[in-house]
């Protein structure tokens, strides 16, 4: 039998290639620069194709790879992968999210200091045979205060040297938990905007998603404190470029510096180029010897454990499963995954512990994909597509997240039930889950009793117990074309609270929402996207 085949794509380090190479399990080819059409023709004899950047992955790429078992990116995005195509391939994408986090972060510290001391312009200066020092009078970083906006990984890592020179750290970051925030030696501020006029220096690092994008725009901008200085190695689009170049002309943003943009590589014409207090370098946050060495190695024992060994890691599109236990607890997944999101729209951001409770026949089975899933879900909106099954766990611990599990061998009523439990801020929220057959349905919020599909808009109302309030409510979702398709209805007792959740055609307009809180009788109203 022969080896797998696997093609490296992109340049890789060397050492990441002798990885894969070693022992002669696998026929490993390196041919790059290929063309999409040369792939296609290509890619048929391969098991693993490992790109970077460079090399786009398309529909017509994976569909001709019949072999086609996994495709690794030596990198932490996968833009560049067609991930959905591969998913229904049954082709495992996986990525290297750990290795450049500390080559990310020397960067960004770098441009931290570049941009307080101005450096690549008096170099500039002076290699043009100019020496203009009072042109160049810089600020310290001692005594100033940073601004970190999203405190994963990397911005962990530049709070603490940003510490050891002698500055004060704010961070926002909705799902950083207090303690957390308290181990890393920071103070953590409730709302972006309660940071921005406070901070000497603000640097970025938030995945980009719908709400992350344009995070800083002109509006925010003017928010800030008069002289701040800006710093992304993060994602493009995370500071409305137009915004910047007009808010850098002010004064307003002193100065400030950026590894990506909206729009890669940058436009020849682009208005950022020539601002004299801005600083530009072309995606370098990865560009160390020993990052891509590191995510080179990573990549190869990823993809030599899945193809030799049938371990799956870091995968994006697949948990670490194999076939026979996957289709024991595949609904399970998907559903745990559903219940993570829905617990996580509805309780406070700043979460502390989330346990979950397994009961029922769920039991017989390792659960520790089905928890992967719920992570996945509940972590959703803090990290974007960047959180999988493999690092949730990871991610969870960065925010200072405590994940707990219990089992219970009776789940009364029911043949399985899945309860999720999250405590922040004081206060307890959850919702459980269980299968009538074969269908999922949410059968519990907060103790009380509900039945509701997980799929779908659902609004969540707790109000007032009194004739008419359903009435109400469906004349006021009416008047704005919203349907009801389904409803659950539950109370504390006669002329309690009562929890009123609907299944909803379509999302209310916030004016809807605004004016349905706005009733005396309704003490919640809350819009749940699944």
């Amino acid at each position: 039998m022969s080896a797998p085949k696997v093609l490296i794509a992109d340049s890789i380090s060397q050492r990441g290639i002798d990885e894969l190479a070693a022992g002669a399990a696998l026929d490993v080819t390196v041919h790059t620069g290929l063309s999409e059409a040369e792939l296609v023709k290509l890619i048929p004899e391969f098991s693993a194709l490992v790109v970077r950047s460079q090399t786009k992955v398309t529909a017509p790429i994976l569909q001709a790879g019949k072999r086609l078992r996994v495709v690794g990116r030596a990198g932490v995005g996968v833009d560049n992968v067609d991930v959905e195509t591969a998913t229904r391939r049954g082709v495992i994408v996986m990525n290297t999210p750990g290795g450049n986090t500390i080559s990310t972060t020397e960067h960004a510290f770098s441009l931290l200091l570049s941009v307080a001391r101005r450096i690549p312009q008096a170099h500039s200066n002076l290699q043009s045979g100019k020496w203009d020092r009072k042109q160049f009078e810089g600020t310290e970083l001692y005594n100033k205060t940073l601004g970190i906006i999203g405190m994963g990984r990397i911005g962990s890592e530049l709070s603490r040297r940003a510490i050891a020179f002698g500055m004060r750290v704010l961070a926002y970051d909705p799902y950083l938990s207090s303690s957390r925030a308290r181990s890393l030696q920071v103070e953590l501020v409730e709302e972006l905007d309660e940071l921005l006029p406070l901070a000497d220096f603000l640097t970025l690092h938030t995945p980009l998603t719908p709400e992350t994008h344009h995070l800083l725009n002109a509006v925010r901008l003017t928010k800030t404190k008069r002289g701040v200085r800006l710093i992304n190695c993060a994602r493009g689009g995370l500071i409305d470029e137009a915004a910047l170049v007009e808010s850098l002309g002010t004064g307003q943003v002193a100065g400030a510096a950026l590894d990506v943009f909206e729009k890669e590589p940058l436009p020849a014409d682009s208005p950022l180029r020539g601002i004299p207090n801005l600083i530009l370098t072309p995606h370098l946050g990865a560009s160390t010897v020993e990052a891509q060495e590191s995510v080179g190695i990573e990549i190869a024992q990823a993809i030599r454990a899945a193809l030799l060994e049938g371990t799956i890691r870091n995968a994006i599109n697949m948990p670490n499963l194999d076939a026979k236990t996957l289709a024991i607890v595949g609904p399970h997944l998907r559903f745990g995954e559903k219940l993570g999101r829905f617990l996580s729209q509805v309780s406070p951001k700043r979460v502390e512990n989330l346990h979950i409770n397994y009961s029922g026949k769920v039991n017989e089975v390792d659960t520790t994909a089905i928890t992967r899933s719920i992570l996945k879900g509940f972590l959703r909106l803090a990290g974007g597509d960047d959180v999988n099954e493999v690092n949730a766990p990871a991610f969870a611990e960065t925010l200072g997240i405590k994940v707990s599990e219990s089992r219970l061998s009776a789940p009364g009523d029911y043949t399985d039930l899945l309860e999720l439990t999250a405590e922040a801020e004081g206060k307890t929220l959850s919702v459980a889950g269980a299968f009538f057959g074969a269908t999922p349905r949410i059968v519990s919020i907060n103790s009380r009793p509900v039945e509701a599909r997980p799929h779908g808009v659902l609004l969540v109302l707790e109000n007032t117990d009194r004739p008419g309030m359903v009435g109400r409510i469906g004349t006021l979702l009416g008047s704005h074309g919203v349907n009801i398709a389904t409803m659950s209805l539950s109370r504390n007792q006669e002329g309690g609270r009562a929890l009123t959740v609907l299944n909803l055609d379509t999302a209310p307009p916030p004016e809807l929402l605004a004016e349905i809180a706005a009733s005396d009788d309704i003490q919640s109203a809350q819009v749940v996207e699944l």
